[in-house]
C-alpha cells in the first residue's frame, strides 16, 4: 500500500470535514486494490441529516487512489421524493466541505478562495443555480467574485448588530457566514435587545433575515424605528438636563 498516498486522502478527509472515522475503511479498500470503492457518511446539521458517498479511483497502475467526488443527500423526514441531492467535486483534496456542502444545498452562500487558470487565488461567493442544470441533474454552481460588488462587511455595518463591537465576535460572525451558515445576531435598539439569523446573499448585495424559528422575514425589520443605536453616553446625560426644563415648561404652560 502507498502509505504517502493513504496519508493524504485521510488528510483532504479531515480538511473537508470528513473526520477520520472513514481511515479503516479506507485502508482496506487501498490494500485490496480495488480499482475503485465508494464510503459512506451520514451528518446531522440544524436537525436534518445528510448522507454523503465519497467516491475513490485507482490510478492507471493502482498505486495512487483519487478522491474526486462526494454525492451529498439531503434527507425529508416524511417525503424521500422531496430529498435533495448534489454532487461536490474534489480537485487536488481541495473543494466544498461537507458542511458546505449543506449550506449550499439549503440555499444559502458559501465564500471561497479559488485559483484562475493562471493559478492564482481569488475570492468569489458561490450558489447552487436550481435553474440551471447539468447533462447528469446537478445544479450548476454560481460565481460571485470580488468585481461583483458584494461586501458582507459594509452590508451589516450600522444596522446596531452588537456582534460588530466586539473584535473577536465580529471575526466569528464574518467566519460563520462566509461558511454558509445563518448565524445568530442581537441587534441592540432603543426598546432592548432583539435576536435575529442571518445569512449571506450576493446576489442581491445584502443579507437574508430570520427569526428564531428560521422563518424568513423582511430585510426591513433590521430598520424599524424601534431598533435605532441607543444614544451614546453624552446625549444620554445632555437628555437628563433638558428633562427638568422641559417639565417645569410644561408646568408653566398650564398655569397660565
Amino acid at each position: 500500500m502507498n502509505t504517502q498516498n493513504s496519508e493524504f486522502l485521510k488528510k483532504s478527509l479531515l480538511n473537508l470535514g470528513f473526520g477520520d472515522k472513514l481511515n479503516a475503511d479506507l485502508d482496506k479498500q487501498i490494500a485490496a486494490k480495488s480499482p475503485e470503492f465508494n464510503l459512506v457518511m451520514q451528518h446531522e446539521f440544524n436537525q436534518k441529516t445528510i448522507d454523503y458517498t465519497l467516491h475513490f479511483k485507482a490510478g492507471d497502475n493502482q498505486e495512487m487512489y483519487f478522491f474526486n467526488k462526494y454525492d451529498a443527500t439531503i434527507k425529508h423526514k416524511d417525503d424521500p421524493a422531496k430529498n435533495i441531492d448534489q454532487t461536490f467535486y474534489i480537485n487536488k483534496g481541495s473543494g466544498i466541505t461537507a458542511k458546505e456542502a449543506f449550506n449550499l444545498m439549503e440555499g444559502r452562500a458559501v465564500n471561497k478562495q479559488l485559483y484562475n487558470l493562471e493559478g492564482q487565488k481569488y475570492q468569489a461567493w458561490l450558489t447552487l443555480d436550481d435553474k440551471n442544470l447539468t447533462d447528469n441533474g446537478n445544479k450548476k454552481i454560481k460565481h460571485y467574485h470580488e468585481n461583483y460588488g458584494f461586501d458582507l462587511d459594509k452590508v451589516i455595518a450600522g444596522k446596531g448588530i452588537k456582534e460588530l463591537d466586539d473584535p473577536k465576535a465580529k471575526e466569528e460572525l464574518m467566519y460563520s457566514l462566509k461558511k454558509g451558515n445563518a448565524q445568530q445576531v442581537t441587534v441592540g435598539g432603543e426598546e432592548g435587545d432583539k435576536k435575529y439569523f442571518i445569512a449571506a446573499n450576493p446576489q442581491f448585495k445584502t443579507v437574508d433575515l430570520y427569526d428564531h424559528q428560521m422563518k424568513k422575514i423582511k430585510r426591513e425589520e433590521l430598520l424599524h424605528t424601534d431598533q435605532k443605536p441607543v444614544r451614546n453616553l453624552k446625549q444620554r446625560e445632555q437628555q437628563k438636563e433638558d428633562a427638568p426644563a422641559k417639565k417645569q415648561s410644561r408646568k408653566a404652560k398650564v398655569r397660565i
